[in-house]
């Protein structure tokens, strides 16, 4: 009997297109005589689209945004746990999106309550993970070294611009990096070299989020390493991000395609267990599941800085997550044939848990 996979994508978020095209990728790769393979679609309005089953993987990436009128409800919850509750074998979600909304813990949560399995990482990884305040709060916790960082609310930078531009100021040096806390593909982020770029960073990066998180700039390599598992995960080789521009931002990710991967990356075997070490640590800090991708800064003296964990990477078959992997000896359709095992696997234990006492 055929797997029934739900690809869960879209979203309303500033990476809605990016999900899309991970949605086809896979779709491109999935088994469809092992899998019986269904598209939902949220919408960038945020209603929820289900089409039925596909029978082959479809041909072009529109074919993937479906039109709301011609679904019989837009209600995550019945629709999803209608359709779980009638098979004969448990499904599974496997949600491909990216950004608030889905990459947040937000999904997660809903599926938790409808006690459905998932692919990925859970409730607490995902909201602690989607936050760069909160995950680089837990990295200090963890003992793991990373750059000087600061954090500014909108209501704080309404009320007295001054003030947040001298918190910054104070705590760093120029130059630094302004991110919105929650959001990823580097949308938003800006590289300031004076307090002019500053102002116009915060201009930006509140576009995106009521939090932002400003950076130390660091003279360093950017490398990124795959962790995949869950109580005992594993790494990937290590890859470079080399980008021609002043930084690997969203255009450079998506657009333009002017940066290198390197894979796997000329680090040495002691930078790369550091590297392993410190990925894994940062893994189990956030109670990961699936899979991470965790980026680190290389510096010239050798000093290895994490940056951040993404608990939804870019996940189409040229992404850097699955090139690791694939470096590593596991292909595309096999790293997603795993990320499924592992979704039940996590599932299954979930079971065990009393959640009533006799």
């Amino acid at each position: 009997m055929k797997k029934k996979i739900f690809l869960l994508y879209g979203g309303k978020s500033a990476e809605h297109e990016v999900s899309i095209r991970t949605a086809f990728a896979v779709t491109q790769a999935l088994n469809f005589e092992k899998y019986e393979v269904t598209p939902i679609y949220i919408t960038e309005a945020g209603q929820w689209v289900k089409r039925e089953a596909l029978e082959n993987p479809v041909k072009q990436i529109g074919e993937l945004r479906l039109d709301r009128q011609k679904s019989t409800t837009t209600s995550p919850a019945l629709f999803i746990g209608d359709s779980i509750e009638k098979m004969d074998e448990p499904g599974i979600i496997f949600p491909l999106l990216h950004g608030p909304n889905g990459e947040d813990g937000t999904v997660q949560g809903m599926l938790e309550v409808l006690n459905l399995p998932y692919v990925g990482n859970g409730v607490l990884a995902s909201a602690a993970g989607m936050d760069k305040v909160i995950m680089k709060n837990l990295f200090r916790d963890a003992g793991l070294n990373q750059v000087d960082y600061v954090s500014v609310l909108r209501h704080q930078w309404e009320s007295n611009a001054a003030a947040s531009y001298e918190k910054v100021e104070k705590a760093l040096d120029y130059p630094c990096f302004v991110k919105p806390a929650n959001l990823g593909s580097s949308v938003g982020i800006s590289k300031c070299k004076n307090r002019e770029e500053l102002v116009r960073a915060f201009q930006e990066a509140f576009q995106f989020d009521r939090k932002i998180i400003i950076e130390q700039g660091v003279e360093a390599r950017e490398i990124e390493i795959g962790v995949l598992g869950n109580d005992q995960p594993i790494c990937s080789v290590a890859g470079e991000i080399v980008p021609k521009t002043e930084f690997y931002d969203y255009r450079a990710k998506y657009e333009d395609g002017d940066t290198a991967l390197v894979i796997p990356a000329d680090v040495s075997e002691e930078i790369y267990e550091t590297i392993k070490e410190m990925a894994i640590t940062a893994f189990k800090a956030l109670d990961c599941s699936g899979l991470v991708r965790a980026d680190f800064f290389v510096t010239k003296e050798g000093k290895v800085l994490i940056n951040e964990i993404n608990t939804m990477p870019g996940f189409t078959p040229v992404s850097m997550f699955p090139l690791l992997w694939k470096h590593s000896g596991l292909d595309y359709p096999e790293l997603i044939d795993r990320l499924i095992e592992l979704g039940f696997e996590r599932y299954e234990e979930k079971q065990k848990i009393r959640y009533t006492l006799d």
